[in-house]
């Protein structure tokens, strides 16, 4: 992994290989490109405009010199009656001025015609100092992808994997005091199965019942890898483990296919092949703990209320408040979690534009919030009764009292 430093906002980001050299490409194509156009089109237009300047001052004032000569010719017509030889007079000193005002006017234009070819040279040397500047920066960036990739290409596979689990392992213990300080976050040693996974995540609430539970799986290998391996390879092994550990969930934290745009767009869930098992990359391994972690959470609440309810043997009619309770609360809950999403989007448009990727998985991830919140909102007396004769049976039963009540 690379890290990046923000200009803007100092925040330090890790990119992979494949982002890093996608931002050098970015640096070298577009950006420089597109400040070497716009400085080549700024001298282009200096220039021209600095021409047209000087036509239009010189060409002013030659006007108006001739406006003024015109006005002492109509005079001196006027003095022709008088005498021919003030006429003549007038007619040479007018010229003599005429020619005067235009070697004046000439003067100018080539002087002002030096300063454009002096600005013109200033302009080109300004032009070469940039280039050289630029040359010089990507030339730093190419030595440091070269010592990268000669770094990586050192380190064997195991190595590489060891990486990626000491990351997820210190992004969990950077955020363990804020969130997560009664939550289980280990290593899987017990081998005792024939298989472990890498690693599990479990806690409990303050009555000590375990809520939530994942087994983490961490694949990655090196760009010199002779054979390359699959995120398919190993869902099938990461399944046997979640049930040997008795884990609910089972997340694999893959760089594997770096192209395969499937694995890139976010959170991808793989229940159609594996119950409860999702492929994610590093970046989302906070985001995908915290949402199911918070799904958890208002799972246990539902539970824990009826729970209650049916042990102090309440009326049922209370049952359908604590329902639009448990609705109102899960609204709440995916608000907030919404709001913290429009925030890291924010704070990811500011960034370079190759994470832009991760600002779509992070919406795509919003978007199932919107989803879960919807089938919250479809929750109903009718859906819970379903198949459940004995609630059935309690609905039909406050519903014959009713009647009787009326009836009386």
């Amino acid at each position: 992994m690379q890290e990046i430093k923000c200009p803007k906002c100092g925040e330090v980001f890790q990119v992979d290989e494949s982002g890093y050299a996608a931002i050098v490409k970015q640096v070298r194509d577009r950006e420089f490109e597109k400040e070497i156009n716009a400085r080549t089109i700024q001298f282009e237009t200096e220039k021209e405009t600095a021409v047209k300047l000087a036509k239009a001052e010189a060409e002013s004032k030659f006007n108006e010199t001739m406006n003024v000569k015109n006005l002492q010719i109509a005079e001196m017509r006027s003095k022709i009656e008088a005498g021919e030889k003030d006429k003549e007079l007038a007619v040479n000193r007018a010229l003599s001025e005429k020619e005067k005002e235009l070697a004046e006017k000439e003067s100018c234009i080539i002087r002002l015609t030096g300063q454009i070819e002096t600005n013109d040279k200033e302009n080109k040397l300004k032009e070469q100092i940039l280039k050289e500047k630029y040359e010089v920066q990507l030339r730093f960036k190419d030595e440091e992808i070269a010592r990268y990739k000669d770094f990586k290409a050192k380190l064997s596979t195991k190595m590489i994997g060891e990486s990626l689990e000491q990351h997820c392992e210190t992004e969990f213990n950077r955020i363990r005091p804020t969130g997560f300080q009664n939550a289980y976050f280990e290593k899987d040693n017990d081998a005792r199965t024939g298989s472990k996974g890498d690693y599990i995540f479990r806690e409990a609430d303050t009555e000590g019942v375990e809520f939530i539970s994942i087994m983490f799986e961490m694949k990655n290998e090196g760009d010199t890898t002779s054979t390359k391996k699959k995120n398919e390879d190993f869902l099938k092994e990461l399944d046997k483990d979640r049930r040997e550990k008795n884990c609910e969930y089972a997340v694999l934290v893959s760089l594997l296919e770096p192209e395969n745009e499937f694995y890139n767009s976010g959170i991808v869930d793989m229940s159609h092949r594996y119950p409860k098992m999702y492929v994610i990359r590093p970046q989302f391994f906070i985001p995908m703990i915290t949402l199911l972690r918070n799904a958890a959470l208002n799972s246990l609440q539902y539970k824990q209320e009826l729970a209650l309810v049916r042990s102090q043997n309440i009326d049922i009619s209370n049952f359908e408040e604590s329902m639009n309770d448990f609705k109102e609360k899960f609204a709440r809950n995916y608000e907030l979690a919404s709001k913290k999403f429009k925030t890291a989007i924010e704070e990811i448009d500011k960034t370079i534009d190759h994470l832009q990727k991760t600002k779509e998985a992070l919406l795509s991830s919003e978007n199932n919030l919107r989803l879960a919140n919807s089938k919250a909102e479809d929750l109903s007396i009718k859906r819970l009764t379903k198949n459940n004769p004995t609630m059935a049976a309690k609905f039909a039963e406050l519903e014959d009292m009713k009647k009787a009540a009326k009836i009386d």
